[in-house]
């Protein structure tokens, strides 16, 4: 029986290993050709930006169409993203802000999106991961800016509306909390560390498991683990890969109280962004404090007939009760309908900003 098993194993096996000599000429041919658009751009001097978010998007959608499997469609969104990655790297180096130390969710979400084939900048916080990328030292960030159990990310709001930076593309993460320690278990264990939405996301459990320990916010969840990699009283929820950057044990995983939790992040840089076929708009807005100005403020997106995702507002900090209102719209700014809408709303706001145009995930 162990050889007629093996003599069927084999001829796939040798199957395999040929298919993936194919896959990996092709793959050479490819990077060749991606290492020939930079020639044909320099011999023109055309240095356009290596970089191209709707290009890769357009790319990957192309692909999961014509799949048919049994390959799943997530699987080809995964592989294509590393293929792009590696060789937009054989063309140029691409430097990707976000929030550290290393094993944060932003990083997670940073290589999800832009692929491994890039230079990660751990930043201590979402200001700095801004600064980085206006001052050039990265070319895109990548910052959380919506939780589905908690809500908006206050601060990446903040920012947005202060930053001169455009919205490049956005990554939604399943998030998965796990209770970290050093040792292993809970005996001496003193205080539970983790930036404050993860305190709130997990808070019932938290409640149910170890009411007597104290919390303790932190600037990341990968913060917290650097510091329970360092102390043997700490306890740190964070990812499982954070536990692995920083050597601790997993004592619980799925903590969340939300099993469904995600969290949306937004990448940030310098470029516009061309329209992919299937795109988002963002953009804040701000009217006068008066009886219906909200609704006549929204009235030119039902007139074009553009729908509208995701209405956000945020106190404006001038003391006087004012809103500034955040506003995700289906469509790309330069899409007629939305376009028409943009010029209606620009008009009549007494505040507007485009944050940009990206492909939708």
């Amino acid at each position: 029986m162990d050889e007629s098993f093996q003599a069927k194993l084999l001829p796939l096996r040798q199957r395999i290993d040929q298919i993936d000599a194919e896959i990996l000429d092709l793959l050479n041919q490819r990077a060749r050709t991606a290492q020939a658009v930079g020639e044909v751009k320099h011999a023109f001097n055309a240095q356009g930006p290596v970089l191209r978010p709707e290009r890769e998007a357009q790319v990957i959608r192309r692909l999961q169409t014509l799949n048919r499997g049994p390959l799943p469609t997530e699987a080809v969104s995964s592989v294509w993203t590393e293929i792009i990655s590696a060789c937009r790297g054989l063309e140029q180096e691409l430097t990707v802000a976000f929030l550290g130390p290393a094993g944060s969710f932003s990083e997670q979400a940073a290589f999800e999106h832009f692929g491994h084939s890039v230079t990660g900048m751990p930043c201590a916080s979402f200001d700095e991961v801004f600064r980085a990328v206006e001052a050039g030292a990265a070319q895109v960030g990548m910052v959380p800016v919506e939780n589905s159990t908690e809500g908006a990310v206050n601060r990446t709001l903040d920012l947005l509306l202060g930053s001169s930076l455009r919205i490049l593309g956005e990554r939604s993460l399943l998030i998965r909390h796990c209770l970290l320690t050093k040792s292993g278990d809970m005996t001496g264990i003193t205080k539970i560390m983790a930036h404050p939405q993860a305190l709130a996301q997990c808070q019932n459990w938290l409640n149910r498991e170890y009411p007597g320990i104290k919390r303790e916010p932190v600037a990341s969840n990968s913060e917290a683990a650097r510091l329970a990699s360092l102390d043997p009283s700490i306890a740190a929820i964070a990812s499982d890969i954070a536990a692995r950057a920083w050597g601790l044990q997993v004592l619980a995983t799925g903590i969340q109280d939300d099993s469904q939790n995600r969290t949306r992040f937004l990448a940030i840089g310098q470029l516009a962004i061309l329209p992919s076929g299937r795109d988002k708009t963002s953009l804040i807005l701000a009217v006068a404090n008066r009886a219906g100005a909200v609704y006549e403020m929204l009235a030119p997106l039902s007139l074009n007939g553009v729908s509208m995702t995701r209405f956000e507002s945020r106190p404006a900090r001038t003391g006087q009760w004012e809103y500034y209102f955040y506003v995700d719209l289906e469509g790309h700014c330069d899409d007629a309908p939305v376009k028409k809408a943009l010029a209606m709303l620009e008009q009549q706001c007494a505040f507007y900003k485009l944050l940009g145009s990206y492909p939708a995930q």
